[in-house]
């Protein structure tokens, strides 16, 4: 699942990126309202949490902004504002969920998965992306398991994050900086190659391939159907 995580506090934002990444998720982190609402509304995202005291431009603002180009998204909002007229603002407004800092984390991401849940059996949101396809490749971005041709394939969990990530923007150059977010890397490393490298061997006879656009990124597209032999 991929998730944007609006929220000015660089540690917390961290420290709650390295548990939603083990929990599963695909995190993308947002430090101010702008990058937020810019984000939001040009990246299929599953779910977002966002904070309602964003710089720049409020978290509240991002929200109604966001409600308007994309109703279906998921929202949580995260706050240190524990009053009625917050919480009041903030669902009418639009939000699927409130919670307030501080928080345990195994309470917000039992949230985030009942706010799925809930957007799922309405049809919408995540649900309606909930298993992504390219050739023979079928992947299940819930429980995070490929299969090709009714096989199932073995990843590693930063090898199914990534592979949601590429099919999810499927045709399009996903940029290493992206990748490196989603571990809460630097990028300085070869992570991204390594695990490309390993991703393509188990894909082979699927399809699908993941090509290397020089000073890019990677661009995951399915191969002609006459050049898979």
């Amino acid at each position: 699942m991929q998730l944007l995580l609006a929220e000015d506090d660089q540690i917390l934002a961290a420290g709650l990126s390295a548990q939603l990444t083990q929990a599963g998720f695909a995190v993308q982190h947002a430090p101010n309202g702008p990058v937020a609402e810019y984000l939001l509304t040009n990246q299929p995202y599953d779910i977002a949490i966002i904070d309602l005291g964003l710089p720049m431009v409020d978290g509240l603002s991002v929200l109604k902004k966001v409600r308007a180009v994309r109703p279906e998204l998921p929202v949580v909002i995260l706050t240190a504002l524990d009053k009625l007229d917050a919480r009041l603002a903030s669902l009418n407004g639009g939000a699927d969920d409130f919670i307030t800092k501080p928080f345990i984390f195994s309470e917000l991401e039992a949230r985030l998965r009942a706010v799925l849940r809930r957007s799922r059996h309405a049809g919408s949101g995540a649900g309606a992306f909930a298993e992504l396809t390219a050739g023979a490749l079928r992947f299940d971005r819930e429980t995070r398991r490929a299969m090709i041709n009714a096989e199932l394939v073995e990843l590693s969990p930063r090898e199914a994050i990534l592979l949601d990530l590429l099919l999810a923007h499927t045709g399009k150059v996903v940029r290493k900086d992206q990748i490196a977010a989603l571990w809460n890397d630097d990028g300085s490393g070869n992570s991204a190659e390594v695990h490309i490298y390993r991703l393509r061997r188990k894909l082979d006879g699927s399809g699908v391939v993941i090509r290397t656009v020089r000073g890019l990124g990677y661009l995951l597209e399915t191969e002609p159907a006459g050049a898979r032999g």
